[in-house]
């Protein structure tokens, strides 16, 4: 029988009598776990467990909250391969890139320990005016609260480490709640920072649909902020009604890279391999649109087809596995129906398209065109447009021919043309020589346009969940 797991509020372990929600495989739909389904009576319970641990963490010293944080980050690395067993499971996710994000997520919180170290606010030139000579100012940076964290499927430890860890290391307490298709190691990572230290009260673990325990969440006054990573009509919907609270939003992209003449185009092969096909293409930043100069474009095209060939598909937890499945029977079907609609409108399958099992084949289109939803909205699964272009200014104007814009890559030697695409691209980061892909947990990440609100990246993160306190002295 499938293992039944307790979450945690208020620092003790429950749920044993609550009604159950199975955790299914999506290689070969096996249930896997049992988790607790949260009542509004749990939620309630979280959230007044989460503000005595604000009162708890937030009067934790910092070099102590960095002690958890480094603590958290050493049991991980310790625990890695069980980790990354459970990330396969339970998301799908091949077993490389399941033991990536294990070690990953070890580094988020050791950025994070620095970072519970390193905050401060800075002193005020009062002087500057003449109204305020002779006092003294500056300003603290404070912690903000509760907050809720809603993470989503596809990075299911290392997104809600950029939630928990930031928010702990500013000393705020949190609600978290994980996806429903991928809790598991959620409740791992939440009993690894318990044997850590962390006290009672400053993380709580609810699970459930967004529209009951993530609405409750949302709606709740005594919550100072909600963090979402999911999608824009999710995201849209939060930021209605949440209030006053803070909110950070990280949303869709169907994310371009360019691939310019004089741009080395062999490195771009195996980039945009990873960037577009790996974890199925459910990425927030995974490669969807890719615009290669006329001049290069048959010879990229037939490099690309050929590695994307190599790639081996199947069981996530075989090693030597590349591509797992989708994370449900409904987004394959979902994902299909878009590559049949733009097969309808023009586009060609040069590689992949095909159906194994709950998996979608890397598929690579050429042809498409901008009303077609593979597109024109964020695909969420393995399939890549390639298009050529004549000119860098055109090859600009359609990366930018977007509602997202949440990265872009950009391949070229010419570092004018490399400034001239920082200037133009309206994204949250431009990635030069690299695909879009590309991410370090310590740099600022997130998006403009439909691709979300504020900033990730642990320093970032802290500055949104934090407020400034200004001190004026009068002398």
């Amino acid at each position: 029988m499938a293992k039944r797991y307790r979450v945690l509020i208020g620092g003790e372990w429950v749920g044993d009598g609550a009604k159950g929600i199975e955790v299914v495989n999506p290689y070969d739909d096996t249930v896997i776990g049992i988790v607790p389904e949260a009542s509004a009576e749990d939620v309630e319970r979280a959230i007044v467990a989460a503000g005595q641990g604000f009162l708890a963490i937030s009067g934790t010293p910092a070099y102590q909250r960095a002690e958890i944080l480094e603590r958290t980050a050493e049991f991980i690395r310790r625990d890695k391969e069980e980790i990354a067993g459970i990330i396969a499971r339970e998301a799908g996710k091949s077993w490389r890139y399941a033991l990536s994000e294990a070690e990953r997520s070890a580094e988020t919180f050791s950025f994070a320990a620095q970072e519970a170290k390193a905050t401060h606010g800075e002193l005020v030139p009062m002087d500057a005016s003449p109204v305020s000579a002779g006092r003294f100012g500056f300003y603290l940076r404070t912690p903000i609260g509760i907050i809720g964290a809603i993470s989503p499927f596809n990075f299911p430890l290392n997104l809600v480490a950029h939630k928990v860890a930031p928010a702990i290391a500013a000393g705020n307490a949190v609600i978290l709640k994980p996806a429903t298709k991928t809790p598991l190691v959620a409740i791992k990572l939440a009993e690894l920072m318990v044997e850590a230290g962390l006290p009672a009260g400053a993380l709580n673990l609810v699970i459930g649909s967004g529209a009951t325990v993530g609405n409750q969440l949302v709606e709740d006054e005594r919550l100072a902020m909600i963090t979402f990573t999911g999608s824009p009509p999710v995201g849209k919907e939060i930021k209605a009604r949440c209030g006053m609270k803070r909110v950070t939003l990280e949303l869709g992209s169907n994310s371009p890279t360019i691939i310019e003449a004089d741009g080395n185009v062999d490195a771009a092969v195996g980039r945009c391999v990873v960037g577009s096909f790996a974890n199925s293409g459910q990425v927030c930043i995974s490669v969807q649109r890719i615009f290669v100069q006329r001049g290069r474009y048959d010879e990229f095209v037939d490099k690309f087809v050929a590695a994307t060939g190599r790639l081996q598909v199947g069981d996530p937890l075989d090693k030597g596995c590349d591509i797992g499945p989708m994370i449900s029977r409904k987004e394959l079907e979902r994902a299909v129906s878009w590559l049949e609609e733009a097969k309808k409108l023009g586009a060609k399958v040069a590689a992949g398209g095909g159906v194994l099992g709950n998996c979608l084949q890397p598929t690579i289109l050429t042809g498409g065109t901008r009303e077609m939803q593979v597109m024109c909205s964020e695909v969420f699964a393995p399939i890549v447009s390639v298009l050529p272009y004549d000119t860098f200014d055109e090859a600009l104007e359609m990366a930018n021919d977007s509602v997202y814009g949440l990265q872009a890559g950009v391949y070229t030697s010419d570092i004018n043309k490399a400034f001239l695409a920082v200037k133009r691209l309206d994204v949250g980061g431009v990635i030069i020589n690299d695909v879009p892909t590309f991410r370090v947990d310590h740099m600022p990440y997130g998006g403009n346009k439909q691709s979300g609100l504020g900033r990730e990246g642990l320093r970032y993160a802290m500055e949104e969940m934090t407020n400034i306190k200004m001190v004026c002295i009068n002398l």
